[in-house]
């Protein structure tokens, strides 16, 4: 074996397992995430909540979120989200796919309460008016971080290398890799005072 052959092998072996190593990020699985447990909220938007209800949190605690968001370029905790979505029957008020039915879509442009990870965050820890239970303390914050990254998918709002790649259900939209990005704008609501 010449040499310039055995420097050719080393050179691409070198860029394959670099390669390798700069994606395994998308599928890292952290099987115990430092995230934090689950904390209630200052306040909740709304009395509804899953199961028994759990008080408020007091005046001294920490502003939620008190962990960072982290998961948006993980495929795992995006699948973890797609799964928790379908446990929490998220799909009863927004549909398979976030497509909307009794809640608003989740899969278009018009958000009424922001797109951004802390608002998709706290519609889920807070609650909303008109029928979201708050799921403060009720399910633990990196849970409520892999919804997010999943409700952010679902209007294709992260990389196609990252969303989930295949529809669990007959619904007919499209997977959310294929889905096209939709520009997140606020939702002008008509409180008949104009």
């Amino acid at each position: 074996m010449s040499s310039r052959f055995r420097e050719a092998l080393r050179i691409a072996f070198g860029l394959a397992l670099a390669g390798a190593l700069a994606s395994c990020e998308r599928e890292t699985r952290d099987f115990d995430p430092p995230q934090g447990k689950a904390v209630a909220p200052h306040t909740r938007n709304t009395a509804f909540q899953p199961g028994d209800p759990a008080p408020d949190a007091p005046a001294t605690a920490p502003p939620m979120p008190d962990t960072p968001y982290t998961v948006e370029g993980n495929a795992y905790a995006v699948s973890q989200g797609k799964r928790l979505f379908r446990w929490y029957n998220c799909s009863g008020c927004h549909a398979l796919g976030g497509g909307g039915d009794w809640g608003p879509a989740l899969s278009d442009g018009q958000w009424l309460y922001g797109s951004r990870p802390q608002d998709i965050y706290a519609s889920i820890v807070q609650g909303r008016p008109a029928g979201m239970p708050s799921f403060g303390s009720h399910i633990s914050q990196d849970q409520v971080w892999d919804l997010v990254a999943y409700v952010r998918s679902l209007s294709g709002q992260l990389r196609s290398d990252v969303a989930p790649g295949r529809g669990d259900g007959i619904s007919p939209r499209e997977p959310e890799t294929r889905r096209s990005p939709e520009t997140p704008k606020p939702q002008v609501v008509d409180d008949g005072t104009r």
